[in-house]
């Protein structure tokens, strides 16, 4: 492996890693909802667009048990044009899917199953590519694709509100592949590696749980984006039914608390890992690790 190796942790038969697949900026006001700047600018920054730093970290899981390598997500991909990325500030310089993936010893080819949380841009673009003739192309040829049910009808025929968050290149390849698993809420992928469903954001988001050893690692995901978004009513514009968000934050906080879970952050761009605690009827960060310290 090489030196620059992602932060990686052993809980069970399962090694993690942490996957940078890029960075990119979103509006502050769509990722807090109805919390006004004058308090969530307080916790962090914005640039002259209005756009808050955030990360695209995916979650690289190699069990010993089965042999499988997992991989939660694939960030955004490379296929927008200049002026996509230009609106959403992404930048691969400080890291990449393919690069961090390379830097963990493993190639695309040998990624068995992909476990997509959801189908929005910044989930499962980086599924494929463009060739030079600008056909696309499969990045994981071997990998199995599981997405739920419920996501895939959403994705495939999307409303209003929802619709530029699933675009066309990078759902089509995943719905019309012969390696497409269409799965139902709380999957079990192997002994201690299943899924929570997550119904607020988007329907049928799943969350994918590590369990082993005493310890719970969980993909948050889109549920709990970044640590700002520990507070109740913190939630993104972009969650299709934002009273449902608040139901089931109450209900994973509360059990993430009660049961020590780690929470890893795929949106934070500061935090990789963090625990949670209440403090005077709140939901707050206790402490911010990595995944070597676990």
């Amino acid at each position: 492996m090489s030196e620059d190796t992602p932060p990686s942790a052993t809980v069970g038969p399962f090694e993690l890693f942490s996957i940078d697949a890029g960075s990119f900026r979103l509006d502050g006001g769509a990722m807090f909802g109805v919390v006004p700047k004058t308090l969530w600018s307080r916790v962090i920054g914005s640039d002259e667009k209005n756009r808050i730093p955030m990360t695209m970290r995916c979650l690289l899981i190699k069990s010993s048990r089965t042999g499988k390598i997992y991989l939660a997500d694939t960030g955004s991909g490379t296929k927008f044009n200049e002026k996509m990325t230009s609106i959403y500030a992404l930048d691969y310089s400080n890291g990449d899917l393919l690069r961090s993936l390379a830097a963990c010893g493993v190639t695309p080819g040998e990624v068995t199953d992909i476990i997509f949380t959801h189908l929005h841009f910044d989930h499962c673009g980086g599924a494929t590519r463009y060739d030079e003739n600008g056909e696309l192309q499969d990045q994981f040829p071997n990998a199995a694709y599981h997405v739920t049910e419920k996501q895939l009808e959403a994705a495939l025929d999307p409303n209003e509100r929802e619709k530029a968050s699933f675009i066309k290149d990078n759902v089509d390849p995943i719905a019309g592949s012969d390696r497409l698993h269409e799965i139902s809420d709380r999957h079990v992928y192997e002994e201690g590696l299943a899924t929570i469903p997550s119904y607020g954001h988007t329907m049928g988001q799943q969350l994918p749980v590590i369990e082993a050893d005493g310890k719970t690692v969980v993909f948050a995901a889109d549920l709990i984006p970044t640590h700002v978004h520990l507070p109740m009513p913190w939630i993104m514009g972009y969650d299709m039914m934002p009273l449902q968000t608040l139901k089931e934050k109450e209900a994973f906080l509360r059990e993430a608390v009660d049961n020590g879970w780690y929470l890893f952050l795929e949106h934070d761009a500061e935090h990789e890992l963090i625990t949670v605690k209440e403090e005077d009827g709140k939901y707050v960060m206790d402490k911010s690790l990595t995944l070597e310290d676990l």
